[in-house]
């Protein structure tokens, strides 16, 4: 096939019209056209009065090669081969079927591929399949009752499952496209296959991650709901199985560990265990909250309410003069800033998008770095521990009961509590409490965030809007240890057969990467194994 890149469409055109400009720049007629697809789609709104869409396209022809000879054009060339490769299987014969702890993406693919390679894996799952676990989400959401087994972080899907389901990512790997393919496969929009920021939305992501689950079992694999691992049996250093739930023992020298970055209690696990973990920066923060039409007025003008253009986005960073970097992370358009607590006396903050993110208002955390000079200890822990304490904080600020500490952005920049709510409302369940935010953070965070939202409103403007929300404590960005491994083969550096995963264990950080990450650990597992 070839591709070409660069076509540019005035926002008005119809999309129809792409084939004139194929023929175009191929200098053939329509009839020379078997078939085309979009590789990818982007919005330029750079230029003021003027929004475009650009294409890159695929395009089956005759005489490719004579046609590509012809053309003498930059956007034009031989479309790469996409197309997934099977790693060849090694020589070491399997002797019990790999065991994946944890369902989130990384556990889910690296699961999925050794099914259809044949290896069927047991997944181990200690939340509960997504329907149930919906529900319990619901209750909590409602009447601020916490299952610590089945919520936000923990069940089918992983902590993914609740979000916008973004699938941008940074990382360039082959093993992206197979992610997508396979999204698509279980039930995902195609347009997540060209679409510049792509997306599924919490409501559609449910369907797919159960369409996933059924096709490992299908395979031959095993997915267990309910089955937390409450410990590895490791023997000279190798790993010989899991204990779950405290009394059931498998056995197996796989074990690979995708575990999310909650699983706080399995962190303590592998430590005591002597699993080599080491500290890792991340960040936290709060979730910030605006009116969707102010975001869509900022970033599109007068395109704002144009029937092809969906609620608008942003990605925001600023370097503060403490040396400190602000930066908006996980932004929701037309969705919700959700509870995402994983246990008892905790508040943590996430956001949430359907996938017509038609909610009033926008989300975005707004975070702050934190590196492991300010956990005060050298404990591999430490950065959990300073987790804690200020979701402990939170929770206690917000009344003890799951209640969300909000504050409005104005009297957050002037120092002040918050006493009563202005244009815009909170969409945090199961409720919020108006207060001073200062007293759930560390200092530093705030007056880096302080000064953040008054430089990033010269980005986008009224992203300093004094009634816009405040929601603390945003605390999971990313994971706060790394379980080390070893680079070329992914197993733990001192633990053979265990191998960490995913965005828990350090090595990913969203959906698609953690699922490439989960895809490079099966592999490198058939590499070795034959069955």
């Amino acid at each position: 096939m070839i591709r070409i890149s660069n076509i540019r469409m005035s926002i008005d055109e119809d999309i129809k019209n792409i084939e004139k400009y194929i023929i175009k720049k191929l200098k053939i007629k329509k009839e020379d056209i078997l078939s085309y697809s979009i590789y990818k789609e982007s919005i330029d709104a750079r230029r003021k009065g003027k929004i475009d869409f650009i294409y890159t396209v695929d395009v089956k022809v005759d005489n490719e090669e004579m046609i590509l000879k012809k053309i003498k054009d930059i956007d034009v060339r031989k479309s790469p081969d996409l197309e997934y490769k099977d790693v060849a299987m090694g020589d070491t014969n399997i002797k019990e079927r790999p065991i994946v702890v944890g369902m989130g993406p990384a556990g889910l693919f690296a699961a999925l591929v050794l099914a259809q390679r044949g290896y069927n894996p047991i997944v181990l799952e200690r939340g509960l399949d997504v329907d149930r676990r919906s529900q319990d989400v619901s209750l909590f959401w409602s009447k601020g009752k916490l299952n610590k087994e089945s919520n936000v972080q923990f069940g089918e899907g992983g902590a993914g499952t609740f979000s916008d389901g973004k699938l941008t990512t940074r990382i360039k790997d082959i093993r992206c496209r197979k992610v997508l393919d396979e999204l698509v496969n279980a039930g995902a929009p195609d347009e997540i296959l060209y679409s510049h920021k792509p997306h599924v939305g919490t409501d559609i992501l449910k369907g797919v991650v159960k369409n996933i689950r059924n096709k490992i079992i299908e395979l031959g694999g095993e997915v267990r709901f309910g089955c937390k691992v409450t410990d590895i049996i490791i023997e000279d250093s190798c790993v010989k199985g899991v204990i779950v739930n405290g009394c059931e023992t498998i056995k197996s020298d796989i074990v690979i560990i995708t575990i999310g970055h909650s699983a706080r209690d399995t962190y303590e696990i592998l430590y005591k265990r002597g699993v080599k973990i080491i500290q890792k920066p991340f960040a936290i923060g709060a979730r910030i909250e605006h009116p969707q039409i102010l975001i869509n007025k900022s970033q599109y003008k007068e395109f704002y309410n144009h029937s092809r253009l969906g609620a608008a986005d942003y990605r925001l960073i600023h370097h503060a003069q403490n040396k400190r970097t602000g930066y908006t992370f996980c932004m929701c358009p037309g969705g919700s800033v959700i509870a995402s607590s994983s246990d008892e006396n905790i508040v943590v903050t996430n956001g949430m998008s359907e996938h017509k993110r038609d909610k009033q208002n926008a989300n975005s955390a707004l975070l702050v770095n934190i590196v492991p000079e300010d956990f005060g200890s050298d404990h591999p822990l430490a950065g959990v521990y300073f987790q804690e304490k200020y979701e402990k904080l939170a929770f206690k600020l917000g009344g003890g009961n799951y209640f969300a500490p909000i504050q409005l952005v104005g009297d957050f920049i002037k120092g002040q509590e918050s006493k009563s709510l202005g244009s815009v409302a909170p969409s945090y369940a199961p409720g919020v409490v108006l207060t001073d935010l200062r007293e759930c953070l560390p200092e530093f965070v705030v007056e880096t965030m302080k000064e953040s939202i008054i430089q990033l409103d010269k980005k986008l403007n009224g992203f300093a809007l004094h009634d816009a929300i405040l929601t603390g404590v945003e605390t999971r960005s990313s994971s706060p240890i790394r379980i080390v491994r070893d680079e070329g083969n992914f197993e733990s550096v001192n633990i053979k057969g265990l191998y960490p995963g995913g965005e828990g264990a350090g090595y990913a950080g969203g959906i698609v990467s953690a699922a490439v990450d989960g895809i490079k650990i099966a592999e490198s597992i058939i590499m070795k194994y034959h069955i």
